[in-house]
C-alpha cells in the first residue's frame, strides 16, 4: 500500500495499517483505531480503504434503524449486488461485511463506532459472536474489520476488562497528535521560538491548520500576535469555539459546568487535587469522579511525582483547551463581540506566558528528554521522565524539579540520569546550576535513586549567560539546552 503523497508524516500509523490489512493469513481479524478528535483518523482510514479497495462507513448520531439503512445503502453502492441490501439487524450487516473478504484481504472501516454502540449497546457482543474462532463466516473471510472512534473513554473500555471484544483485536492503534518537532514542520515554521509559541496554543492537531485556520500560519515572529487575533481569538473562525466543542462532544461528560470548572482550576495553576478542590470550594472527594472522567476522556493527564509517592499533579492534555481556559473563558463576553480580540490579547500577554507558555515549555522539555535526547547525552536510556518536589529537611521547604529522567533499574536502585530546570522567559546562569546541584545532593541523601552519574540540565527559551556557559564548559555533567536543540536544529 502506497501512502498518499498529500498525507503528512503518519509513517508509523500507515505501516501498522498496511501490515494489518495486507496480512494474508486466513480468518477475519479485528482492529481498533482511536485517538482524540481532529488528528486525521478518518483521512488515514479512508485513504487505506482507497489504497486497498476496501469499504469505509462513517457512522453518525442516529437511531439504530437509520444507521442500518445507511450502511445497507452504502454497502449496496460499494458491492452493487443484484438486489440492494436491507439489513434487518446488525448480525446480518456484520456477516455481509465479513463476506467482502472471501477472495482477498480487504479493509472494512466503521468510523465513529461509539455512535452506533451508544444506541445499540449489544453491538460489541454481536461483533464478538461474528468473530467466534470456528465460525464459518469468520474462517472463510479475510476481512480486516477496523473499528474507529474519538470518544477515548468508550474506546478505552472496548478491549479492557470483561468487555466482549477483549482478546479479539489483532491491532490496537492510537493516532496521537504530532510532537513539537513535527508540528513545527507541518505548520511551516522554522523559527523555534515562534514554533514553541504556536505549539503552546494549537498543539500538534493537524486539522487546526488545514481546516480550522484555512492554512493560515504566522509568517514571522512579528506576525505571531496578529495571527492569534485573526485565528484563535477571531469569532469568525472554527478555532474560536473549538475548545468548547471538544468538551461537549465527549459522551461521558454530562454535567459540563463542573468539568469546565475543574479544567479552569488546572489552567489557573492548581495542579493537585487539593488545589483544585480549594479553587472550587469543594472537598477533594467531591471532584474525584470528574477528574477520573476527564482523564478517561484524554483531556486531563495525571503525572506522578517521581520523588514523593501518592502526590500526583494534573495537566490539561490538549493545548487549545488550556489556552481557552487561561485566556478566553474569563473574557468570553468580550471576545464574542467582533473587534475586541486585539484589546483582549494585549491584556493577556503576561497570563499567556505564565499560565500557558511556561507550563507547555516544561512539558516539551520532558517530552524531548524521553523521546529525542540521545542516550549518550543522558548517560543511559530514559525509562520514564517526570517531575516532582524534593524535600529539604533543613530549610523545611520543597524544591520543584521540572524534568527528572529515570533510567532502567537493573536490580538495584533506579539510576537518576538527569534533573533539569526549564525557564521559558529567563536567561539562565550560575544560580540555576547551583540550585540543581543542591537538589541533587538532597536526592542523594534521600537514598531513593542512584545519583552517581546524574546530569544537570538547564532548559531555556531565552538563552544562557556567560557564567552558565563557563560552568558547562568546565563540567561535562552540566548541559545547556536551548530551543534549537529541542527542535533538532543543532
Amino acid at each position: 500500500m502506497d501512502k498518499p503523497a498529500e498525507m503528512f508524516d503518519r509513517d508509523y500509523e500507515w505501516s501498522a495499517l498496511s501490515r494489518f490489512i495486507t496480512d494474508p493469513q486466513p480468518g477475519a481479524t479485528l482492529g481498533v483505531v482511536s485517538g482524540r478528535r481532529r488528528q486525521g483518523k478518518t483521512f488515514l482510514l479512508d485513504a487505506a480503504c482507497r489504497a486497498a479497495g476496501g469499504f469505509y462507513f462513517g457512522a453518525t448520531e442516529a437511531a439504530d434503524a437509520e444507521s442500518l439503512r445507511r450502511i445497507s445503502t452504502a454497502l449496496s453502492a460499494h458491492v452493487r449486488p443484484a438486489s440492494p441490501f436491507h439489513f434487518a439487524n446488525w448480525s446480518e450487516a456484520v456477516d455481509a461485511l465479513l463476506a467482502l473478504g472471501t477472495e482477498r484481504p480487504v479493509p472494512v472501516v466503521i468510523d465513529e463506532f461509539p455512535y452506533l454502540a451508544k444506541v445499540n449497546p449489544e453491538l460489541p457482543s454481536i461483533i464478538q459472536e461474528a468473530l467466534r474462532p470456528l465460525r464459518e463466516q469468520r474462517t472463510g473471510s479475510r476481512t480486516r474489520l477496523l473499528l474507529c472512534g474519538s470518544a477515548l473513554s468508550f474506546m478505552g473500555r472496548l478491549l479492557s476488562g470483561n468487555a466482549p471484544l477483549r482478546g479479539r483485536a489483532g491491532l490496537e492503534l492510537v493516532v496521537r497528535p504530532l510532537d513539537h518537532r513535527l508540528a513545527a514542520e507541518f505548520w511551516g515554521i522554522t523559527d523555534p521560538h515562534l514554533a514553541m509559541k504556536v505549539n503552546a496554543i494549537v498543539g500538534g492537531t493537524p486539522a487546526y491548520r488545514r481546516e480550522f485556520a484555512r492554512g493560515d500560519s504566522p509568517k514571522s515572529p512579528d506576525d505571531f500576535d496578529d495571527w492569534v487575533v485573526r485565528t484563535v481569538l477571531n469569532p469568525e473562525t472554527p478555532l474560536f469555539r473549538e475548545a468548547r466543542y471538544l468538551l461537549a462532544e465527549e459522551p461521558d461528560l454530562r454535567d459540563t459546568a463542573l468539568y469546565l470548572s475543574v479544567l479552569a482550576a488546572v489552567a489557573d495553576g492548581n495542579a493537585t487535587r487539593g488545589g483544585m478542590a480549594s479553587y472550587l470550594e469543594r472537598k477533594a472527594t467531591d471532584i474525584a469522579h470528574p477528574i477520573n472522567v476527564l482523564e478517561d476522556a484524554g483531556l486531563l493527564h495525571r503525572d506522578a511525582d517521581v520523588f514523593r509517592d501518592n502526590r500526583p499533579t494534573y495537566r490539561i492534555s490538549e493545548p487549545l483547551i488550556g489556552f481557552y481556559h487561561a485566556i478566553m473563558r474569563p473574557v468570553w463576553d468580550q471576545l464574542e463581540r467582533p473587534g475586541s480580540a486585539h484589546r483582549v490579547w494585549q491584556a493577556s500577554h503576561r497570563r499567556f506566558v505564565s499560565n500557558v507558555l511556561g507550563p507547555h515549555f516544561e512539558q516539551v522539555c520532558r517530552d524531548w528528554a524521553l523521546h529525542h535526547a540521545d542516550s549518550e547525552l543522558l548517560g543511559g536510556l530514559a525509562a520514564r521522565v517526570g517531575q516532582g518536589v524534593v524535600h529539604d529537611p533543613k530549610s523545611r521547604t520543597g524544591h520543584e524539579v521540572d524534568v527528572a529522567v529515570i533510567g532502567i533499574a537493573d536490580g538495584a536502585k533506579p539510576p537518576l540520569l538527569a534533573i533539569g530546570e526549564a525557564k521559558w522567559n529567563d536567561t539562565m546562569g550560575a544560580a540555576h546550576i547551583e540550585r540543581l546541584r543542591h537538589i541533587r545532593d538532597l536526592i542523594t541523601a534521600s537514598g531513593r535513586y542512584d545519583t552517581t552519574s546524574t546530569q544537570l540540565l538547564c532548559f531555556s527559551g531565552a538563552g544562557f549567560n556567560d557564567k552558565a556557559h563557563a560552568a558547562a564548559a568546565a563540567d561535562p555533567n552540566i548541559r545547556l539546552i536551548g530551543l534549537a536543540t529541542l527542535y533538532g536544529q543543532v
